[in-house]
């Protein structure tokens, strides 16, 4: 439970971020966002404020804000069409009535000779005993379909009318959310918890670990273990995991009394996931503690490194210096968090804050249908000074989209392949 807990609360707030990202700079901008969801499918819960829908829908698989003019309009008035209209106070048509229009006795009927619904925000028509007459229409009207509203999107609101930087901004916005998440987990994890430091010395000590029954205190400075000389952390740890339930003489200074002492010490016993077996006494690797200035500044060196280590990987993968079957997706990612929510908070906060860089990382590829691709189009379109044909540009998203999902498939199947079969 506190995996499917942990899974629900990282996962859910990488993808809130990210589509923030992209909400926030497309309003800065102008763009009219109808939809800020998180998951894809059958809608589970929603509420309106003000223009924006925020929904949360069944699958959590991702998230998106859909934007005015990304795609075709769902709603249209075309020549013969019979609708009511209702007016605000400044004489503007505020609500265009396409179905149902008996529940509406106020509204005005009238044939639809033209409409203009982008620059001119028009509606030409007569009712029964009146002839052609034109109407202005409020940029924030409405349509009213089965007693839904849906806003009209004039072209000064849609996602093609704004500039190259803007556009690139709204899009661009959701990676850069995910790497400053990353930072500030990173940095409130250097503060709270501190670096590590790599120095023989014990940091806090487990209440029931062999560590703490032998006499260990945090504090001390291991100097040998049996015949073996320690001059760093991972020498304690590489000894100590190789030695389960063997007694293990330590040779220690106490800085309390800078007394060096022995205490035997012997090692429980801990089954991995590959099988085999490893020692463990109970101890976490000593921290450094950080001012705020200083957990900031190691909350940007950690991002850096850690996507410094993420574009290593997928180098990798291009090269074949690593196998397409050591990806990993959904299924991977609950089995690693349960790992990451056994070993306590720090852990999975630092897990968090990889997730969240892998996420802005692969958002950036240059793959139709994610943010890269996106943004590439938007380079051709200022090498080129004017855009790609919408539909084609669709038709390489769809078919990028579809791809996406089939690869989804087959990591996950790879997934499940290594941890469950």
């Amino acid at each position: 439970m506190n995996t499917v807990i942990s899974i629900i609360i990282i996962l859910g707030a990488l993808i809130f971020f990210h589509e923030l990202g992209h909400l926030w700079f497309a309003k800065r901008a102008g763009i009219l966002c109808r939809e800020f969801a998180i998951g894809f499918g059958p809608k589970v819960f929603s509420f309106k404020k003000n223009e924006t829908t925020y929904t949360i829908r069944l699958l959590p698989l991702g998230g998106f804000v859909r934007m005015a003019g990304e795609d075709p309009e769902t709603v249209d008035v075309k020549p013969g069409q019979r609708i009511g209209l209702i007016f605000n106070e400044a004489g503007k048509v505020s609500k265009i009535i396409i179905n149902n229009k008996e529940k509406h006795p106020n509204a005005k009927i009238i044939t639809v000779e033209k409409a203009e619904l982008e620059h001119k925000l028009i509606i030409e028509g007569q009712s029964l005993d009146e002839e052609v007459v034109e109407y202005k229409v409020d940029e924030r009207c409405d349509f009213i379909i089965d007693e839904q509203p849906y806003q009209i999107a004039p072209y000064n609101r849609q996602f093609g009318s704004k500039t190259l930087w803007q556009r690139t901004l709204a899009i661009a916005a959701g990676p850069l959310m995910n790497f400053a998440l990353a930072l500030v987990i990173l940095a409130v994890f250097g503060y709270l918890q501190g670096p590590p430091i790599d120095e023989p010395i014990l940091g806090e000590l487990t209440e029931d670990g062999a560590a703490v029954q032998a006499g260990l205190k945090e504090g001390d400075r291991v100097l040998q273990i049996e015949e073996n000389k320690i001059e760093s952390w991972e020498d304690l740890v590489n000894i100590v995991s190789e030695n389960p339930e063997k007694e293990l003489t330590f040779s220690i200074l106490r800085p309390s009394t800078e007394e060096e002492m022995e205490i035997n010490v012997t090692p429980g016993t801990r089954e991995m996931e590959d099988g085999n077996t490893r020692g463990y006494i109970g101890v976490y690797m000593p921290t450094e503690q950080l001012s705020i200035f200083g957990a900031i500044y190691y909350g940007f060196d950690q991002t850096v490194f850690i996507t410094k280590l993420i574009f290593k990987a997928l180098g990798g993968l291009v090269t074949g210096d690593i196998g397409f079957d050591q990806l990993s997706g959904p299924v991977g990612i609950y089995k690693f968090t349960d790992v990451a929510a056994q070993q306590g908070i720090y852990v999975l906060m630092k897990w968090a804050a990889m997730l969240s860089i892998n996420l802005a990382i692969f958002n950036l590829l240059p793959l139709p249908a994610l943010d890269g691709g996106r943004l590439l189009f938007l380079g051709v379109e200022a090498v080129r000074g004017k855009p790609i044909d919408p539909q084609k540009e669709g038709i390489i998203h769809f078919i990028g989209f579809a791809l996406l999902m089939l690869l989804m498939l087959v990591v996950t199947w790879n997934d499940i392949q290594k941890f469950f079969l």
